[in-house]
């Protein structure tokens, strides 16, 4: 059957994992699809002749890596053009299309405007995103949809791509997405049925040029909500998650629904007595509350983990799940490794493995989940500074181990800030250093201690990525064990 895509010119901007599921759905359509692509290794070259062998025609590293120069010339005949998310608005390639009229989409968004083909359901989208703690709250959020009986699965930037699971055999009642901001800034028409803003902080800012360009492309998640705009109650940053609700365009009847670690107000889910307690999606949110789960039921029970917690519930209580499966879904929920996970006990000191932790604010809530910390990090600062997560957990720090290319960073601001708290400088950037690393800091700890891998910074300089560095770490303390 003729699809608004038959004959129709789509350039596809990069392959990897969003560009291939792409070109195949648009060449599938009837589309002439090319694809370019910045680079020529190997995995690219693959990927192109699997694309080849069915009639797309890909160029691979023509001139479109350049954030800056002369445009780039579209594909002859392009009306539109589907970027991988990670691709920058300054790309010269869209630059040409704008100036050609030529209209640029996500992936996210050609998923949004391809869902319910076919006669199929569309499922709507309970959408999350945030600086941190995305793909925890989806995973949590499908498990309690999966416990209410639905037909769901954690998709967007985790898991499944939108792509197939829109386009796939497999029909879903509602979707759990995570989107990022660059996912975001590329899907103009997503109107979810209820959205979540986790929390903002400074990331991705050579990306977005600005703070404010960062906050307004997280913010789109909201607009045009039907049921819920999910913000967070205890936010400090400005712009705050409430002031993007406040400022989002949603369908009437659409409501704020806040999250807090303390008791809520009405419309808000919040913790009573070490409760997660509902006063937004009950009768009389004035006068009653819901209980949901304990807290003792959340994986681990840190709290921006907490916080996590009640903003899945809160999206999948706007779909009408019971208190029940809120309950059953979080206590069957396993994180995934690498985020605040207990590696072992040696000596009565805790061994913790964040290595998820790659940025300050990931930190700070890391570091906020334990009384006595001796603290390994460093690597890759990214353009950040320190100042303000030494000062908030200097009180907490028994010691501090400092790996990576940047570490100097984080010891000038433990000079400052800190100066009583012993530092351990490990000046070596190889992946042996971790091992070190864990000897150090178990000569600093003391019984009822917990050793946090929490960097704070990339880990490139030293790993392939934060779940090699997550390995070591591991790999470390099961070595003391011995």
């Amino acid at each position: 059957m003729p699809s608004e895509f038959t004959g129709k010119h789509v350039t596809v901007a990069g392959l990897g994992v969003s560009g291939v599921p792409a070109a195949k759905v648009l060449h599938g359509l009837g589309a002439h699809v090319t694809v370019v692509n910045d680079g020529a290794d190997e995995r690219a070259r693959a990927q192109a002749a699997e694309l080849e062998a069915l009639g797309v025609t890909v160029r691979l590293g023509e001139g479109t890596a350049s954030d800056s120069g002369s445009a780039a010339g579209l594909p002859e005949g392009t009306e539109l053009i589907v970027t991988a998310p990670g691709w920058k608005p300054t790309k010269p390639l869209f630059r040409a299309a704008e100036q050609a009229g030529v209209p640029v989409w996500g992936d996210v968004e050609l998923a949004w405007r391809l869902r319910g083909r076919d006669g199929r359901k569309a499922a709507p989208w309970l959408a999350v995103t945030g600086t941190n703690g995305k793909t925890t709250t989806v995973q949590m959020l499908a498990s309690i949809l999966k416990a209410a009986g639905l037909r769901t699965a954690a998709v967007g930037n985790i898991g499944v791509s939108l792509l197939e699971a829109v386009t796939g055999e497999e029909e879903y009642d509602v979707l759990a997405v995570e989107l990022s901001s660059y996912q975001l800034h590329w899907a103009p028409s997503l109107r979810a049925h209820s959205a979540a803003v986790l929390n903002l902080a400074p990331d991705h800012l050579d990306w977005h040029g600005s703070m404010e360009a960062y906050a307004a492309d997280k913010g789109r998640i909201y607009e045009g909500n039907r049921v819920a705009c999910v913000y967070n109650v205890d936010a400090t940053d400005k712009p705050s998650t409430e002031d993007l609700v406040r400022e989002a365009d949603v369908e009437e009847g659409c409501r704020a629904v806040g999250f807090t670690l303390g008791p809520p107000a009405p419309s808000q889910l919040g913790v009573v007595e070490g409760l997660l307690v509902d006063r937004a999606f009950v009768e009389d949110r004035h006068k009653n509350a819901q209980e949901l789960a304990e807290v003792s039921d959340v994986n681990p029970p840190a709290p921006h983990n907490i916080a996590n917690a009640l903003a899945a519930a809160a999206l999948a209580r706007s779909f009408g799940v019971s208190a029940a499966a809120v309950r059953d879904g979080l206590r069957a929920f396993t994180p995934d490794a690498h985020r605040i996970a207990h590696v072992a006990d040696v000596d009565g000191v805790a061994y913790v493995d964040d290595s998820k932790a790659t940025n300050t604010h990931a930190t700070e809530a890391s570091l906020a989940a334990y009384e006595s910390i001796v603290w390994i990090a460093g690597g890759l600062a990214k353009g950040a500074t320190f100042d303000e997560l030494v000062v908030g957990a200097a009180k907490r720090l028994r010691g501090a181990v400092l790996i990576g290319a940047d570490r100097a960073l984080i010891r000038e601001a433990l000079a400052r800030h800190a100066p009583e708290v012993p530092v351990v400088d490990l000046g070596r950037t190889d992946t042996g250093a971790m091992l070190q690393a864990v000897q150090e800091a178990r000569r600093l700890a003391r019984p009822g201690d917990t050793v946090l891998l929490a960097p704070a910074c990339a880990s490139m300089d030293m790993f392939t990525n934060y779940n090699k560095r997550g390995d070591a770490f591991a790999q470390a303390v099961r070595e003391l064990g011995a």
